[in-house]
């Protein structure tokens, strides 16, 4: 009975955090189409307002920063094409990593950047929001 109640137990708890990582994964894929398309009030919606975004030039903006250079045009991004993302959950958090093409327009001109990418999420009222991005370019 123990050895049955443990497999249940196991098999929720694994179905939980498949259903956590897919979450996740949608809310990658909605963060990469919101920047794309200039979806100002979706992104502002899926951003923690203690939001650390660190791009891979070194520039580190808050969300109103961030927030700003898109609606000025100053980070315009044509494409942001990711490959398999890595999700680790922890609890009410979860970190992704993946490696990403990202292109378009900014302050300097034209990109075309690989990156490696990190995101930090946090659930926050039943909604996984972005509290933490890092880039660093590759080769």
């Amino acid at each position: 009975m123990r050895t049955i109640l443990l497999s249940v137990i196991l098999s929720v708890a694994a179905l939980a955090a498949s259903a956590d990582e897919q979450q996740i994964l949608d809310s990658e894929k909605a963060w990469a189409s919101a920047v794309v398309a200039k979806d100002f009030a979706k992104l502002d919606a899926m951003l923690t307002p203690d939001l650390i975004y660190a791009h891979s030039t070194g520039a580190i903006e808050d969300k109103a920063k961030y927030l700003g250079n898109m609606k000025s045009g100053t980070q315009r991004y044509a494409g942001i094409e990711p490959q398999t993302p890595t999700v680790r959950m922890h609890g009410d958090s979860a970190l992704t990593h993946t490696i990403v093409r990202m292109h378009g327009v900014n302050a300097s001109g034209p990109f075309d950047n690989k990156v490696m990418m990190i995101h930090m999420w946090v659930k926050s009222g039943g909604k996984w929001k972005l509290a933490g991005h890092q880039t660093t370019k590759l080769p």
